[in-house]
C-alpha cells in the first residue's frame, strides 16, 4: 500500500482503522516519514502502541484512539484504508477535503461513486491469494448521479 502511494520521507501518513499499527510502523521504518494511526478499539490501540515501542519508532509514529469519521485529515498527504466498502464511502466527505496531490490507498475495497486512478493486483507470497490495492489522488472525482 505504501509503495502504491509512493510514500517519501516528506509525507505524513494517516492510517484510518490502524489495527495493530503495522502500516504506520512500516511507513516510519521504511520511508522515515511521520505516521499517525487512528482506531476506536482500545485493544487495537494497545497493540499499536506496543508495536511502535517494539520497533523503536516513537519519534515518528503517533497512535490515537479516535473516531475516524470525525477526524481532520487536512495534515495528511497519504491516507491508508483497510476498511469495508461502506465505511470507505462514509469517509468521502472528509477525503474530498484533502490537499490536492494527496494520495489515498485502500486494500481490497474501492469506494462506490469514486473512480480510482489505478488498481494494482498483488499476490500474497504467504498464501498465493490475490488482493487489489486501489489508489486515488486528491481532489477525488465523485461520479455524478445519472
Amino acid at each position: 500500500m505504501l509503495e502504491v502511494a509512493k510514500v517519501t520521507k516528506n509525507d505524513i501518513v494517516y492510517d484510518l482503522g490502524c489495527g495493530d499499527g503495522r502500516i504506520v510502523v512500516t511507513a516510519a521504518k521504511k520511508f522515515g516519514c511521520k505516521a499517525y494511526g487512528f482506531d476506536v478499539d482500545p485493544k487495537r490501540i494497545k497493540e499499536s502502541l506496543d508495536n511502535v515501542k517494539k520497533n523503536r519508532v516513537e519519534q515518528l509514529v503517533t497512535i490515537k484512539q479516535q473516531d475516524i469519521f470525525t477526524l481532520d485529515l487536512s495534515k495528511a498527504s497519504v491516507v491508508t484504508l483497510y476498511l469495508l466498502p461502506s465505511l470507505n464511502v462514509k469517509l468521502i466527505p472528509q477525503l474530498k477535503k484533502l490537499k490536492p496531490g494527496s494520495r489515498i490507498v485502500s486494500h481490497d475495497f474501492d469506494m462506490a461513486g469514486v473512480e480510482p486512478d489505478e488498481g494494482f493486483p498483488i499476490t500474497m507470497k504467504s498464501n498465493g491469494i490475490e488482493h487489489m490495492i486501489y489508489r486515488w489522488t486528491a481532489p477525488i472525482k465523485v461520479k455524478k448521479e445519472e
